[in-house]
């Protein structure tokens, strides 16, 4: 079994994408909403939430777990994946992966493990467009991981607060929220057309086509459950001791820290037809 991690409920767009590509596999998604927003917190506290709740996938016997969150991966995915791991023996063998590695992959056309500027990836001069929340703009993950790889590269990000709350709540709100942050995005990008855009949220997939409607016509959107899946593909392919199949009694179990009910109903918003979700 895989296991997707969230602070909330934006990785049930990463498990739907998984669930739709690999349907021989069992997953197990866990949304942390009892302390749910994370973007508030300070890095410790992320990373020693996060690491509470790997562990108890771990626990489900889930030997790999992806975090679904662009915040717990900018702050807590590398402490966990270089320090904390490596020292556990009591999860020898198992391993976290991140969502902005794929996602990085994806804008800048280059592999994760090239980490130094190669041809053609020395010569890339792209603008891209990284629309997040205020918490994973303010980490400068994406423009660092950007400039490793492709240092003429441009990368523009833009902070989309409320925007979150607003999709999950279903308001009337989004496209305002939407249109602006676009507008300002460009108006930092010199009114230049950006090469492709990041959709730095698990949550903002759900609404792709609004920022395609306030984006110049062309522009390529990158939606992380996608890119994710594709990844997880390629990984799987190079580690299949994570791959167990699972046949007929393939599972799908979603689970909360919060209120089953409540978050029930945000939940069907991201998608309409997930299992049921369970309170643990």
């Amino acid at each position: 079994m895989i296991g997707v991690f969230d602070s909330g409920l934006g990785g049930l767009t990463v498990l739907k994408a998984l669930a739709e590509r690999f349907d021989s596999l069992s997953f197990a998604y866990l949304g942390d909403h009892a302390n749910v927003p994370y973007g508030d917190r300070p890095s410790d506290e992320v990373i020693d939430l996060t690491r509470a709740g790997v562990e108890r996938l771990f626990a489900m016997d889930c030997k790999l777990v992806l975090l679904g969150c662009n915040t717990a991966t900018a702050v807590a995915a590398r402490t966990l994946q270089q320090h904390w791991l490596p020292q556990s023996e009591a999860w020898r063998g198992c391993n976290v992966l991140g969502i902005v590695a794929p996602t990085v992959e994806a804008a800048t056309l280059t592999p994760w493990a090239v980490t130094t500027p190669q041809y053609p990836q020395k010569h890339n001069s792209d603008l891209i467009v990284v629309f997040g929340t205020t918490r994973t703009v303010l980490s400068n993950v994406y423009p660092e991981e950007i400039a490793k790889r492709c240092p003429e590269a441009q990368a523009i990000q833009q902070a989309c607060p409320g925007l979150v709350d607003a999709i999950e709540a279903g308001a009337t709100t989004v496209e305002g929220i939407v249109a602006d942050a676009c507008s300002r995005a460009l108006i930092a990008c010199n009114n230049q057309r950006p090469d492709r855009v990041i959709l730095g949220c698990t949550h903002f997939p759900i609404i792709s086509r609004l920022f395609e409607k306030y984006l110049p016509d062309g522009v390529r959107v990158l939606s992380q459950p996608a890119t994710v899946a594709d990844s997880l593909a390629d990984y799987l392919t190079r580690h299949p001791e994570y791959a167990e199949q699972a046949g007929d009694t393939r599972q799908l179990r979603l689970m909360t820290t919060g209120d089953a009910a409540s978050v029930s109903i945000g939940a069907q918003r991201l998608w309409a037809d997930a299992p049921e979700l369970i309170a643990i």
